[in-house]
């Protein structure tokens, strides 16, 4: 099979060649910067710094030599602004706190303040408050939250829908380009286009807004899902409204170059719980997820994609029911989440993106031989009838030893070679 015929076999639950790969597909799926200059290193390409394409996460760009070094089947068509607001292009050097040289785009700018903490603004316009924090020493940004005191009298559902708007004539540009590109590659292609991940806190700051208004507090806004569920509702229809005519003119310029849409970041589990109850979760999220997936699975062949990580097994019917056919990235160490069980019970009707090997605890302070087993484990039990498409359990942090990351790989192929 052909990665992209590797692939779809997976998402239609049918037996592929061998078990499809992804890693950098998605801003869940990607490898810190750091990881990916020592997974260059390592096979011998071409020394050159990496690009720095999610701030937030400080995920690097997997070029093909890499893709191919490291048998990935995806392809990943990426939002045309970063979570802060700039676009990827007008490349520059920049040299992070642990000295490593990347290519960043034009508009990262950042500020050093007295602790020695690196600050980044929205939009890269440094006469407004910084909207990110990397504390000295870290490897990622944090979101600073811009919340001002909510006066309830005043509290307006249109602050909070002020960065969903009709689809700009430029990002339609830019997605009749990168999506054709991105399928001539031969793999499948997963594409995130914005505005339809309802209530995903990563977005809920508005760190790519100069003056953020609303709810923007990510406690408060939890707290909103049970003491403000009809101002969230409106935010919602709002949004889903402006979701589903973008879509349109969307499927008009991508036509048939992208395989997987992914819909939602919103996590509702963590590692021992969840967020809201399942009630909670079928009388405010779903109907708008419903109505999401409803409009693709009519008019288009694309497979929708829902990342929650945390101990969501609770979830699972609720996700199928919402339309879902995708679920990442399968954190198996959360309470709940036993592998062999979520492919018992629901490997027919959903495909597990992910889960093929703990980023927590194996992979970054496991020998290489725990992370041969794991992932070995993993592919046995997820791998059976299709449903499943490796990844790690979210991105691949920095200081992972690169030994392990290989070990992985190779583990694969060897799961695949039998």
């Amino acid at each position: 099979m052909t990665s992209r015929e590797r692939v779809l076999a997976a998402l239609d639950h049918r037996q592929p060649d061998r078990v499809p790969v992804d890693f950098g597909g998605a801003s869940v799926t990607g490898i810190h910067v750091s990881s990916v200059a020592a997974l260059r290193d390592y096979y011998g390409l071409q020394k050159r710094p990496v690009k720095l394409h999610e701030p937030l996460q400080m995920l690097g760009w997997i070029d093909d030599d890499l893709k191919d070094a490291m048998g990935i089947d995806v392809e990943g068509v990426f939002p045309y602004n970063t979570i802060f607001g700039f676009k990827n292009e007008n490349w520059k050097t920049w040299r992070a706190g642990w000295g490593q040289e990347l290519l960043v785009p034009g508009d990262f700018n950042v500020t050093y303040d007295g602790n020695g903490d690196t600050l980044i603004y929205p939009e890269g316009d440094t006469s407004v408050p910084p909207s990110g924090r990397m504390p000295k020493g870290f490897y990622f940004f944090d979101a600073i939250i811009r919340q001002p005191p909510i006066d309830e009298g005043k509290l307006n559902p249109q602050d909070n829908l002020e960065e969903f708007t009709p689809i700009a004539d430029c990002y339609l540009a830019h997605l009749a380009r990168a999506a054709p590109e991105a399928a001539s590659k031969g793999r499948a292609v997963i594409a995130a286009f914005g505005g339809t991940g309802f209530g995903d806190v990563a977005l809920v700051p508005g760190t790519f807004l100069k003056h953020p208004k609303g709810i923007r507090d990510v406690t408060e806004w939890y707290v909103s899902t049970r003491t403000r569920r009809d101002y969230l509702h409106t935010v919602f229809a709002g949004q889903c409204k402006i979701a589903l005519a973008n879509l349109e003119r969307i499927r008009q310029v991508v036509a048939g170059n992208v395989d997987v849409a992914f819909i939602c970041g919103t996590d509702f589990g963590t590692q021992t719980s969840s967020f809201c109850s399942v009630q909670t979760f079928r009388e405010l999220y779903m109907p708008y997820y419903q109505a999401v997936n409803g409009w693709i699975h009519r008019r288009t062949n694309w497979k929708t994609f829902k990342h929650s990580c945390g101990a969501v097994e609770k979830f699972m019917e609720s996700f199928i029911d919402a339309g879902f056919d995708i679920i990442s990235p399968v954190q198996c160490s959360a309470a709940g989440m036993d592998p062999a069980q979520l492919k018992s019970r629901y490997g027919d009707r959903l495909v597990f993106w992910g889960g093929g090997v703990d980023t927590q605890k194996s992979l970054p302070f496991g020998t290489p031989e725990e992370v041969r087993r794991q992932v070995l484990e993993r592919c046995e039990v997820f791998s059976k009838n299709g449903g499943f498409v490796f990844d790690t359990v979210h991105n691949i942090q920095a200081l992972t030893p690169v030994e392990n990351i290989v070990a992985m790989v190779e583990a694969i192929r060897e799961f695949n070679a039998r």
